[in-house]
């Protein structure tokens, strides 16, 4: 059975190196406010509202601050030093006023202080101060940056809930093209697929399994609205099609793991695909596997990008061209790096890619597949495994 969560000894190599690295700049407290970045540090997962929840670091201690409703839950599961909560948001006293009172009794009053943002984010109608004004006296310095580069770079454990990620959106994925009949809804085979996959997940991986992630979601699959002519919409939003002869389909399937996540996309056709369908899933494979070729550490992550750019040009499809050709992937939807000529950040062993170039014809159809990818010393481990051939993904009808 695969460890299906992150050891304490994780968490605490976590906190070291952002202490170290913060310290070169002498910054000796971090506040941060992001679930993620909470998460990242803490293991305390939770569901983001109006009500503030904080996580301060010192070399000394760490404190979650939460609302009196997440008392037990923060008990259970945060790796802190202490919790303390405040009755309710609004309330009588802000709870901005016992983060103060939290940050000075840490002798923060008028100290460098590391923060993930200069305060709460507007959330369902969050109204409140800045770090920077409740310590007129303290020096607020933006550490995102700091934060951000640790989580591009998985260890192994991290790798291992992403692997695992995979193997479950592999099988919803393998659910939903077996599903996929000429008049039925997307509805309706998205959710017969994932429901399948999630029962089978969690039989199989039994109670220790916790998807930990902000949605809740378990195993999942399906088409958010890519059918037909609406497949070249890369974002569009679900509007229950039925599939008919002909269509093309993008498809999306992946799983939650202890909050990690991976990314499988695949591109299908209902029956025996035309001519032009075959020409540009074929141009489409191609522009992907020449992206996974060029990615190797040590280069910009700008230069694969640059190289589909380049494909898309020799090949006549810049009128096609709607997105970058990938981006970093681990408990986020879309993370940094990207795979963008704008990103000329340095490819490293351990980032996590997803892997996506895609072609998009209005009014006719769009080609996209997505893999999810390691970097490894060498080049790439391909984590996500499923069929990337047309004759695999065509549809008896």
């Amino acid at each position: 059975m695969p460890q299906l969560r992150l050891s304490e000894r994780e968490y605490a190599c976590r906190r070291d190196k952002i202490l170290e690295v913060l310290g070169t700049r002498d910054i000796i407290g971090l506040v941060l406010f992001s679930p993620n970045n909470v998460s990242y540090f803490s293991r305390f997962g939770f569901i983001a509202t109006e009500r503030p929840i904080a996580y301060v670091l010192t070399a000394k201690k760490s404190v979650l601050l939460v609302p009196h409703l997440e008392i037990e839950h923060a008990h259970e599961f945060a790796l802190v030093d202490e919790v303390i909560h405040y009755p309710e948001y609004p309330g009588e006293r802000h709870p901005m006023e016992f983060l103060k009172e939290l940050l000075t009794g840490l002798g923060l009053s008028n100290a460098k202080i590391g923060v993930d943002s200069d305060g709460y984010g507007r959330l369902y109608g969050y109204r409140g101060p800045k770090v920077s004004e409740l310590l007129p006296d303290a020096e607020v310095i933006t550490v995102v940056d700091d934060v951000e580069y640790l989580q591009m770079i998985n260890s192994e454990e991290e790798l291992n809930l992403i692997r695992e990620s995979a193997r479950w959106g592999n099988l919803a994925h393998t659910y939903l093209q077996e599903y996929c009949k000429v008049g039925v809804s997307e509805t309706e085979i998205s959710m017969r697929a994932s429901f399948d996959a999630t029962q089978a997940m969690v039989r199989t991986l039994g109670p220790e399994y916790r998807p930990l992630s902000w949605g809740g979601s378990n195993a999942s699959a399906g088409f958010r609205g890519q059918i037909g002519k609406a497949s070249a919409l890369p974002h569009a939003m679900t509007s229950n099609a039925r599939l008919r002869a002909g269509d093309v389909l993008v498809t999306g399937a992946g799983a939650s793991v202890w909050g990690y996540g991976s990314e499988l996309e695949r591109t299908m056709v209902m029956g025996q695909p035309s001519p032009e369908q075959a020409r540009f899933f074929d141009l489409m494979l191609q522009a992907q596997t020449l992206a996974l070729d060029a990615i190797k550490p040590g280069i910009p992550c700008a230069d694969v990008d640059r190289a589909v750019r380049a494909f898309f040009r020799e090949h006549h499809l810049e009128p096609h061209w709607r997105h970058h050709t990938g981006h970093a992937k681990s408990t986020l939807v879309h993370e940094a790096p990207f795979l963008d000529i704008g990103d000329d950040r340095t490819i490293e062993v351990g980032m996590v890619f997803t892997v996506e170039p895609g072609i998009y014809i209005p009014e006719f159809a769009g080609f996209r597949h997505s893999d999810t990818v390691a970097v490894t010393p060498d080049g790439i481990e391909m984590i996500t495994y499923y069929p990337r051939d047309l004759e695999s993904l065509t549809i008896p009808i």
